[in-house]
């Protein structure tokens, strides 16, 4: 007898319909699901991350060499504004995740945002929240690629073209995101936390170590940190919106809880992510800019000298591998989904099955490598692509979600709770408005900027990127 397993009160207890931990395949017949459908022996289980693997790839979607983000932001924005900025955005983002959770275990055949956009707006809403997500991602696995050419060029001292560390990193990314099932990339994802978190770690105690920020020149230079910056609102928005990518993972979230075993247990993963990133956060951001001031590197993994750039980038190049892996076959699933969900071949290892997975992710990273390789100032179009798509995705659809299971004939019980609620996610829907155009305006404004100071950006360019 068939049984939904959304209602499965503790589905991680039912090990005799649960493939070991992954492996990804199912050795027992087993239930429907509402969004992968019958999955039966033989197949591939979508359905086997745990509330650990979870929790891995919650932290590796949020945390990446953004964090050395953080000192700029503050030098910016101040020490203490920058915190107070960062704790904002830290819980609003916590909201709009927790939202992510619950409206899942209300709707469990919601698999991605784009499936939030059919229910709010319709086919409309399906189509333009499902190409926002995937641009998006593909954008942001392009720059994850881009830091692992970095990665390459700081450890070999530029020993090849960096046209050819792109393609290697892209080839990289092919041959891992490959793996279908998350619950197979979630120990991918353990060892990409770890590697970026002592990479970051280093940097942060070599630079308390020396006290100041090695130039290549030879001089030292005293650290000039703010307390309180002055920015004007091109820089404000510039930095919030960098704080705002670091949290940037929300949309990733709904696929991701939809392959747990028992999405009862998100919030846990959650409490656990969204701790440990913003502790991180805080504690880089301010160490590195305290000793460092306005001459931190970018990357900052190049603030404490020659030495300690090459050991944090050997300890990182792991992370931001694990980084475009994930980051790419995010969109990949999106699009193989889009394609199969609701016939046989979703998870039964057929040829067309094959076909679409392997010609979903070669297109994905085919892209990502070609936008990577061929756009100058690629830092700045990242930019404006988080603030133009990834801020709208984090804010407003989580805001507009719970509007939609708590509005309406019947659930309105004018409450004082459900007012404040009900404030609360109009507060977000408009600040989430508000991020949007405010950082998209300043990203413009820096693109425009960066192209008339630099004259030689190219495409395919063999010029060393390390700082």
């Amino acid at each position: 007898m068939k049984k939904q397993i959304a209602s499965d009160p503790d589905p991680e207890s039912i090990t005799h319909t649960q493939s070991q931990v992954g492996e990804g395949f199912v050795s027992k017949p087993i239930q429907d699901d509402a969004v992968f459908g019958e999955i039966r022996e033989g197949d591939t289980n979508y359905r086997d991350v745990s509330w650990m693997g979870t929790t891995a790839l919650l932290i590796k979607t949020q945390i990446g060499l953004g964090v050395l983000s953080m000192p700029k932001v503050f030098d910016i924005l101040g020490i203490v504004p920058g915190i107070v900025v960062l704790l904002t955005i830290a819980g609003m983002t916590s909201w709009s995740n927790w939202m992510v959770g619950v409206f899942k275990l209300r709707h469990p055949s919601v698999y991605g945002i784009d499936d939030v956009g059919k229910m709010l707006f319709g086919r409309a809403g399906f189509e333009l929240f499902g190409a926002a997500y995937t641009l998006y991602w593909i954008f942001a696995g392009g720059s994850a690629l881009l830091s692992i050419s970095i990665s390459f060029n700081a450890l070999s001292g530029h020993a090849a073209c960096t046209a050819v560390f792109v393609a290697v990193a892209a080839i990289i990314a092919f041959i891992f995101s490959s793996i279908q099932t998350l619950a197979r990339i979630s120990w991918l994802a353990w060892l990409g936390a770890a590697c970026i978190i002592t990479a970051v770690f280093i940097v942060t105690i070599a630079v308390g170590v020396q006290g100041h920020a090695p130039m290549t020149s030879g001089v030292i230079p005293e650290p000039d940190f703010k307390l309180f910056g002055d920015p004007t609102f091109v820089e404000a928005m510039t930095a919030v919106s960098t704080i705002c990518l670091t949290y940037a993972g929300t949309p990733a979230f709904f696929n991701i809880v939809s392959e747990m075993r028992n999405p009862q247990l998100f919030t846990r993963c959650l409490a656990i992510c969204q701790i440990l990133v913003t502790v991180i956060y805080i504690v880089v951001g301010t160490v590195v800019y305290y000793y460092c001031g306005s001459h931190v590197a970018s990357p900052a993994l190049g603030s404490a000298g020659t030495l300690i750039k090459k050991i944090s980038y050997g300890f990182a190049l792991p992370g931001l591998s694990v980084s475009a892996i994930l980051l790419l076959h995010l969109p990949a699933k999106h699009i193989f989904i889009r394609i199969l969900r609701g016939t046989k071949h979703l998870t039964a290892p057929t040829r067309t099955h094959w076909v679409v997975w392997l010609g979903s992710t070669f297109s994905v990273i085919s892209v990502a490598y070609i936008v990577a390789s061929s756009i100058p100032v690629f830092s700045d179009l990242v930019s404006l692509v988080g603030a133009l798509l990834a801020t709208p995705l984090c804010f407003q659809p989580m805001g507009c979600m719970w509007l939609y299971d708590n509005w309406g004939p019947g659930k309105r019980d004018k409450s004082a709770r459900w007012c404040v609620s009900v404030a609360w996610c109009v507060f977000v829907i408009l600040n989430g408005f508000f991020l949007t155009i405010g950082g998209t305006y300043s990203s413009i404004v820096s693109i425009v900027t960066s192209y008339q100071r630099s004259g030689g950006s190219s495409a395919w360019s063999c010029a060393n990127n390390d700082n």
